[in-house]
């Protein structure tokens, strides 16, 4: 699963379609947020040059709807801008646009009731987060009402790359593996596809972020990201 900052860029969708086209078995796109407390430095800075470009959440999820882009869609944001928008109007917007998951990082499952209930409804699949530091009986709670994937987070802290894979990635995959059907993939910190092969070996797939996010601040354009993304395809592939 590769992410892209949705409205960063004119050419933002064609870099979703490249993705796709690279091998991604699903795109997360990041609607952005002026304060995101999961996201690092890249994505942050992504989020701040996508926000001063005039990307709106209701702006990226009309440019999705149609866009056929060939790969099952999630988005990620934060709780504020589905709470702004209205629960039921943000669920069915995204089921309008094509988009079938949705992972907000900032909401506790604890406060999740409301939100799970409407997506559950509006047949959008939420995704839930599985922090490293999370106690052995808060898990099966998090796998049992998460749709779609559980989302293993690679190690405490922000998103970005790192110079090698944390032992918190192997470990929380470990854990989530017996206890859901549902795949288990890392993210967080998985930045090289020789960390996305380790990382795969003990969940069943990685997500992707900063690594791609970075090639679209650097201006790679759509076919530069999409050689970014064939890379950790033909790695997990050939592993």
């Amino acid at each position: 699963v590769a992410y892209a900052t949705g409205g960063l860029g004119e050419d933002w969708l064609d870099t979703v379609r490249a993705i796709a086209a690279a091998g991604a078995d699903a795109i997360e796109i990041g609607v952005p947020f002026s304060d995101p407390v999961m996201d690092g430095p890249t994505i942050q800075a992504a989020n701040d040059r996508a926000l001063e470009d005039g990307a709106t959440p209701v702006g990226i999820l009309d440019a999705l709807r149609g866009a056929d882009v060939g790969a099952p869609l999630a988005v990620m944001t934060y709780y504020n801008i589905v709470h702004r928008m209205g629960l039921k109007r943000f669920a069915t917007t995204l089921v309008d646009s094509g988009v079938s998951g949705c992972i907000l990082p900032d909401l506790p499952l604890e406060e999740a009731g409301a939100w799970l209930n409407v997506a559950d409804e509006a047949t959008v699949e939420p995704i839930l987060l599985a922090a490293p530091t999370a106690p052995d009986e808060r898990l099966p709670r998090i796998c049992e009402r998460s749709r779609g994937f559980v989302y293993g987070v690679g190690l405490l802290g922000v998103t970005g790359v790192r110079a090698e894979l944390a032992s918190s990635a192997v470990e929380i995959a470990t854990r989530l593996k017996p206890l859901t059907d549902l795949p288990v993939l890392v993210g967080v910190g998985v930045g090289t596809p020789e960390q996305a092969v380790e990382a795969a070996r003990h969940g069943d797939g990685v997500v992707i972020g900063s690594a791609v996010v970075q090639r679209m601040v650097d201006g790679a354009g759509p076919e530069g990201v999409g050689e970014l993304v064939a890379a950790f395809r033909s790695a997990l592939d050939a592993s």
